[in-house]
């Protein structure tokens, strides 16, 4: 079997009174904070997202993967020593893992964000009840699940699980260009029978995917001239 994938999605929030230092000092800590970032993205998935305007608890997300929890956790020691950390705290993390899918056929051993504007990310717990169904009641329930998934071949799905790794059980992360037709979709969604053992489906994420240095820009109002792939 191929390699699963540990992911990790990490929300950042800075204090605003770090706006207020010198410019010469807001750059250094978005460049040691980028270094940091760049060194781990070298041979891992590595993405930035801005909230910036989305959410008021949240400014900024880094979704990283990599084949072992020691190395997340590398990253992140390396990552606190920035500058930049020493004014964020982090108000949602969501650590969880890839597997085959039981419902589907497509792989689910890594995320493969990148394509899409937009990221629609939230963690996902189903009810008791849910689990108490046979695998023959569920499997059936999911496949109307998915064909309404179906009808919007534009929204691109990444699922992970966490089942005993956090607290929620799965980490859902939706993309598209589109933010009208995923509300669509979600709306959609609501009226499958898979649905109903929904416990809970929140907080929802929009974020602006970007590179980190514009999403780290983006804190302090800095412009970058074009965009960065």
């Amino acid at each position: 079997m191929a390699d699963r994938h540990f992911v990790k999605y990490t929300f950042l929030k800075l204090d605003p009174a770090w706006r207020r230092l010198p410019e010469s000092e807001r750059t250094e800590h978005k460049q040691e904070f980028l270094a940091a970032c760049e060194d781990f993205g070298t041979d891992h998935l590595l993405q930035g997202f801005s909230l910036v305007g989305t959410r008021g608890d949240a400014d900024l997300l880094l979704l990283t993967q990599a084949t072992t929890l020691d190395r997340i956790h590398e990253f992140h020691v390396v990552l606190q020593q920035s500058g930049l950390m020493g004014w964020a705290h982090i108000p949602y993390s969501f650590l969880a893992m890839t597997k085959p899918s039981e419902y589907s056929d497509e792989s689910r051993l890594e995320v493969r964000p990148g394509r899409g504007r937009y990221l629609f990310v939230y963690p996902f717990v189903k009810t008791r009840a849910w689990y108490a169904m046979s695998p023959q009641e569920r499997y059936a329930a999911m496949q109307e699940h998915i064909k309404v998934g179906r009808e919007y071949p534009e929204i691109d799905l990444n699922t992970s699980y966490s089942f005993g790794l956090d607290d929620q059980e799965f980490v859902v992360a939706f993309e598209g260009d589109d933010p009208s037709r995923f509300l669509d979709l979600v709306q959609r969604l609501r009226t499958t029978e898979a649905s109903a053992y929904t416990k809970r489906d929140t907080p929802t994420f929009t974020c602006v995917a970007c590179s980190v240095e514009r999403a780290l820009n983006a804190l302090d109002g800095t412009a970058l001239p074009v965009e960065v792939a």
